[in-house]
């Protein structure tokens, strides 16, 4: 794994409650035994800013990328990597689907609107720390609350999800290698104050 991330941690910073995880059931065979499925199975996802796939209600799997984009507007991925369209559809991001190769154990992130399929993370223990980041973040920036104090805020909090990008990338340069990647356009929109929920000492400071 190139981060520690363990179900105690993620259960001390967010409750078993917000923890979501995927059944080794739901993988296809020859993914269940993965790390990546492993990970995904014990430790999970904090809910929030990722989402995991449900498995399906009546055979309990995991969609297959082959059944969630049309693998023909991916061609040149698809003779690249081969059997794209055979990998589990683990969870999504804005408009991305997100599938794990388990041969390489990356996960990749499928646009159908763009028809773009890139390489998002080296491994399935990165996805969970920068989703971990990323929701602690928005859970426990706290903004002033003074108007004269607002640029600041948002000064420190651009500092915030910048630390967050430089300390991911230092070790898995994938998921903020260039401004195009979703987790890159997810950072912006933190930067910029759109996902701060009501719940939140952020949000309220935000929106009252």
């Amino acid at each position: 794994m190139l981060f520690d991330v363990t179900r105690c941690g993620l259960a001390a910073l967010f409750g078993e409650d917000r923890l979501a995880t995927l059944p080794a059931t739901s993988f296809p065979p020859g993914a269940a035994d993965t790390e990546g499925a492993r990970l995904l199975r014990s430790v999970g996802a904090p809910a929030g800013t990722l989402f995991l796939r449900e498995p399906d209600e009546d055979d309990g799997r995991l969609p297959l990328v082959r059944e969630v984009v049309h693998v023909e507007a991916f061609e040149a991925f698809e003779e690249a990597a081969a059997g794209a369209g055979e990998w589990p559809v683990i969870g999504w991001l804005l408009n991305a689907h997100l599938a794990l190769d388990p041969a390489s154990g990356k996960v990749f992130a499928f646009d159908p609107d763009e028809e773009t399929a890139r390489e998002l993370h080296t491994d399935v223990s990165s996805l969970i720390q920068v989703a971990l980041r990323f929701q602690r973040l928005l859970e426990e920036f706290t903004f002033s609350g003074e108007e004269d104090d607002e640029e600041a805020d948002f000064e420190r909090l651009d500092r915030e999800v910048e630390r967050i990008r430089q300390e991911t990338s230092a070790i898995d340069p994938l998921p903020f290698q260039d401004d195009e990647t979703v987790w890159s356009v997810v950072g912006e929109e933190i930067a910029a104050g759109q996902r701060f929920t009501a719940a939140t000492p952020g949000g309220r400071s935000l929106h009252g």
